[in-house]
């Protein structure tokens, strides 16, 4: 799996799986350390997501140069 794949399948949706975080822990009233660290956690999404969501996907192969290939 190349680094371009694991970003699409894994880091991008990581990232905004951060910032839903983030936001959920700003507004619980259960941990005030979550509380406090909640503005962090959002961010530290929001910048992973500026980063990967610039990393271009794969170009896809044509069924015809598939063929070729094997």
């Amino acid at each position: 799996m190349t680094f371009k794949q694991l970003n699409k399948k894994y880091f991008e949706p990581g990232a905004q799986g951060l910032m839903i975080f983030g936001i959920i822990a700003l507004c619980q009233p259960w941990s005030f350390w979550l509380h406090n660290n909640g503005l962090i956690l959002t961010l530290t999404g929001l910048v992973s997501f500026m980063i990967t969501s610039k990393i271009p996907p794969e170009p896809e192969v044509a069924e015809d140069e598939q063929e070729d290939l094997v």
